[in-house]
């Protein structure tokens, strides 16, 4: 059987976690790091922010990036780390904040699986910890009764837990986290002892303040996390480089047919994307109302990853513009009513005078 932290993902895995995934690349880091590591961390911190942003070994092995944007926010994000502060990334949808997460815990502890998903339904068990009721009813409360949540897991181990969408919980539920993140300690009054927590523990929660249905963080709880704010990509180019290296990475799990990148098709999907929720386009002369929708990086990704696999098995597998077409429509308008008069405004009015975009402006006429 193989366990979540095994350098060798199974066979058939859609999507290896990243401390499989990107083995080799912890192992090289680990081998050529001689800075010093604080307690429980398998790295170093520079280390880390290596592994994040990208680098070269004494060896010559290649670092790949897993974040493009500011260094200096990857610093502050795992200094956080090594002082006695959670870590909260904060941003809209799609600003890699999961992504970003999900590598840190990778780096830090060589585990990203402790993992407690926040929703509206989420309980205060699966923050601090549970019963098996048949042991329950069979032998009373008991070690062997009780099953641990992630949080308590990582607090045993010492390793990093993750939280996501931290706002989506309950009120009552994100304020269990203030004990353990302020006494380092989890009460178990059923048992009369607590899980001490053991260096090397730290939480990364992550937040977005746009989407519906958000539930504030008391001040005492956002006192007990240092905040990472992750913004959306500063530039076209940027945007341009992330969208291509996330689709190349989702393309070789998904093992779709080579097909040509088509940096022009997705330089054109950013800067729709980019205009329309920004309100303005790239030149400045023009001012757009935007969608409903966020529009952000990640649905970019989606729409060139649905392009490629419609080119590769649909088309001449080189991707065109009618391969991204339906999905810029199906990501911009999501209001059937309001979203949809922005789009057709924006389509008669840029993309149909823009040179060079006719092909592009009659893919989307086709499929508006």
């Amino acid at each position: 059987m193989t366990s979540p932290t095994d350098s060798t993902p199974p066979g058939g895995v859609l999507r290896p976690h990243a401390e499989q995934q990107y083995a080799d690349e912890l192992a090289g880091l680990a081998e050529h790091d001689d800075r010093p590591r604080p307690p429980g961390w398998r790295l170093s911190p520079w280390a880390v922010t290596t592994y994040l942003m990208g680098g070269e070994l004494p060896d010559g092995t290649r670092i790949t990036p897993k974040y493009i944007g500011p260094r200096r926010l990857m610093e502050v994000a795992v200094a956080t780390l090594a002082t006695d502060r959670a870590l909260l990334l904060l941003g809209v949808p799609g600003t890699a904040k999961t992504w970003v997460s999900e590598h840190l815990a990778a780096a830090v502890s060589g585990d990203s699986t402790l993992l407690v998903q926040g929703t509206a339904g989420t309980s205060e068990e699966a923050v601090r910890y549970g019963w098996n009721y048949a042991r329950l009813l069979a032998e009373g409360p008991s070690e062997r009764a009780l099953v641990e949540s992630p949080l308590m897991r990582a607090m045993r181990t010492g390793a990093v837990a993750r939280v996501e969408e931290l706002t989506r919980m309950p009120g009552d539920v994100q304020d269990t986290l203030i004990t353990i993140l302020s006494e380092k300690t989890l009460p178990v009054p059923e048992l009369g002892t607590e899980v001490q927590a053991r260096k090397g523990f730290t939480v990364i929660a992550t937040a977005n303040d746009r989407d519906r249905g958000v539930n504030e963080l008391s001040s005492a709880l956002r006192r007990r996390f240092n905040t990472v704010v992750l913004p959306l990509p500063a530039t076209v180019e940027e945007e341009v480089e992330i969208v291509s290296r996330r689709v190349a990475q989702i393309g070789r799990a998904l093992e779709l047919p080579e097909t040509p990148a088509g940096l022009e098709e997705i330089r054109r999907v950013v800067t729709v994307f980019r205009e329309l929720r920004g309100g303005l386009t790239d030149d400045g002369r023009t001012r757009l109302k935007s969608p409903s929708g966020t529009l952000s990086t990640a649905e970019a990704i989606s729409v060139v990853t649905n392009g490629l696999a419609l080119a590769a098995h649909f088309g001449d597998g080189v991707l065109r513009a009618a391969d991204v077409a339906g999905g810029i429509v199906g990501a911009v308008v999501q209001d059937p009513v309001s979203d949809r008069v922005v789009w057709q405004e924006y389509l008669e009015t840029v993309v149909r005078e823009r040179p060079g975009w006719q092909d592009f402006y009659r893919a989307c006429r086709e499929v508006s």
